[in-house]
Order: C-alpha cells, then structure tokens, then sequence
C-alpha cells in the first residue's frame, strides 16, 4: 500500500511508520518539524528504515494546496498531525482550532477529492467526553474509581467538549464519522487513552508520563497538578499501532466506525500516588515532585477506556502491560539523554 501518515515525525506517527514500512509498504510523511524531537524521529526513520520506501514532506496540514498534492496517489491516510495540549489551547485558541478542526478538514476533503476512497484513521482523544462531572468519581487511599464504569466508559458515552482542545479535536472527530456517512468515506476514529512509549519527547503540558520519567532521569523539576489520585488507563505505543494495522487490514468491519483505544481496566496508574513509588523502583531511587498544583481545565478524575468494541469487532486487546512498558520507556530515555539536552 501508499501510506501517508499526517504528523509522521510525532512520537505515534515515527512508531506507526517504522511497522508499516518494516510491513512492506511505501510510506511518506507529512509534517512540519514544528513540534521538539520531530528532527530527531524523522533522523531515526531514516537510519532504522533506509529512504528507499519512506518520503518526507514539510509542510503544514492548514495549507490545503500542500495536502491535497501529498494525498493524492495514497490508499492509506493516518491522519496524527494536531495541537496535542490543552493548556496551549487555553493560552492560544485560534491556532488550536486552525490545526486540529480545519486542519483535519482540508485532510478529509483532500481524501475526498483523491477520488481513490483510502482508508482514512484518525486519531481522536478521551477529551471528547469532558470531565464526565456527572459519573460521580469515588475517592478511595490511592485513587478515585467511577462505579458507574467498571469495565471502563463505552463510546456510546454523550460528548462533552471542554476547554478549546476538547471543541477542536470534537469537532474533527464528528467530521470524520460523518464522511463515512455523508460521503462514504472509509473513515475510522479512534479515541485514544493515554498513550505512552519509546521516541515519546514529553513536556509539562503534553505526554506526562514520558514527562515525569525524563525529569526523573535528568534531574528536572516537575509538577503535578491535582492531587495525583486522577486514574488514567496507559496504552503502550507499540499496542496503537497494531490497532492501526489491524483496523485497516479488517476495514470491511471498521470503516465508519469509533473505537475507544486505551489500556483498559487492566492498565491502569493512578498519576502520582502509583505512578510515583513504582517510577521510584524503576529509577532506582526515591522520587518526588517539586510542587503540587491546581487541576487543568476538563481533568478528569477517571478515564479508563471500555476497549471491548475494539476486541468483539477486529480482534484487538492491549499486551503491553504498564509495569512492562514503563520500564521500557525508563531504559530508552536512560540511553537516549541526549535528546533531552
């Protein structure tokens, strides 16, 4: 297959290109180096993969007369590239709005227009669902828990967009399901949990859990904001990327369709009152944090990600578990400081 992947040098979209072309298909990339490591990742690329099968293209998914010419000819579209922080988004709506709603717009159009109807996956996120006020959390000595979702939130859950990330990654998630519909494009969305893994650059407002592990390992300061009891169920990066694979391989099923990608009730952390003594164990050494802070807008207290849909309709389930993928993640920052000079 011709495989484009959107934000192709992202922390998901260098994993997601690296198995796709070790698969044995053609892939370019499509990004604008704008975001910290992306140089890095696209260098990786290159030296791991060879260029025999991977393309790059630098440029800005805002620019439509760009993405229309590197849509054209693909039968696959991963469309990843986005404004990934709610705090920028607070900060700064507009570009916000114009990277992640209209964005993803000119992608779908530029689909559209291919007139070739390629698989088109979008990455979606739990922010859609809001802070889920009315699932009453209940907070126990290390963690809350939602009664209400045992087997963790479905994605028949009513949307609630919250801060203007919420409303801009929404707004591209609903499109995205309606030119499935509307224009039987063979759309799929994914909304995904906390995804974490190697080649992940973290920073204070995106990526925490690569975040705290590089402050741990080169001695930064870092804050947690809430009170660290906020459950998040973790998604090792190499677990996404399979569902990438095996939605598009199974695209007769998956197309038009939404799909919760977490960790799932067995994955879960809670953010610093678990995570902190098992980041400990793993860095060998007693961790704390410099300061606690108050809650981000739309923080949930809970998400774990009800992943059963996925299962039931193309066989796929998390094998990574979170002992395991931390301790991959700790390994790979430990011998790749240099990245975080």
């Amino acid at each position: 297959m011709r495989v484009l992947i959107t934000g192709g040098a992202g922390f998901i979209g260098c994993n997601l290109a690296e198995a796709v072309i070790r698969a044995g298909h053609q892939v370019t990339l499509f990004d604008s180096l704008s975001r910290r490591g992306s140089e890095a990742n696209l260098a990786w690329l290159k030296q791991t993969c060879g260029e025999h099968s991977l393309a790059f293209v630098q440029g800005d998914i805002r620019d439509t007369p760009a993405i229309l010419a590197a849509v054209q000819g693909q039968q696959a579209i991963y469309h990843l590239a986005a404004q990934t922080a709610v705090t920028t988004s607070v900060t700064d709506p507009r570009p916000d709005f114009e990277i992640n709603a209209l964005g993803t717009f000119n992608v779908l159009e530029a689909a559209r227009a291919a007139g070739e109807n390629p698989v088109f996956i979008f990455a979606s996120t739990n922010k859609v669902y809001g802070g889920m006020d009315d699932a009453k959390a209940v907070e126990l000595e290390t963690r809350y828990v939602l009664p209400d979702y045992p087997r963790g939130v479905p994605e028949t859950r009513p949307l609630d967009f919250h801060s203007p990330y919420g409303c801009s990654k929404g707004s591209a998630d609903q499109y995205v399901h309606d030119y499935a519909r509307i224009y039987g494009l063979r759309s799929v969305v994914f909304r995904q949990s906390c995804i974490y893994g190697q080649r992940q650059m973290g920073v204070e407002d995106q990526g925490w859990v690569a975040w705290f592990i590089i402050a741990v390992v080169t001695g930064r300061p870092f804050t947690i904001y809430g009170n660290g009891k906020q459950v998040r169920d973790l998604l090792h990066v190499d677990d996404l990327v399979r569902a990438y694979q095996m939605a598009t391989k199974r695209i007769d099923v998956t197309a038009g369709q939404i799909y919760n990608l977490g960790g799932g009730p067995g994955n879960t952390l809670a953010v610093w009152a678990e995570f902190g003594p098992l980041l400990s164990e793993l860095a060998g050494h007693t961790v704390e944090p410099v300061a606690f802070s108050d809650w981000r807008p739309g923080d949930q207290p809970v998400f774990v990600a009800d992943v059963s849909k996925a299962a039931e309709e193309f066989g796929w389930a998390p094998k990574v578990s979170v002992r395991e993928g931390l301790a991959r993640l700790v390994t790979w920052v430990k011998e790749n400081r240099e990245l975080f000079a």
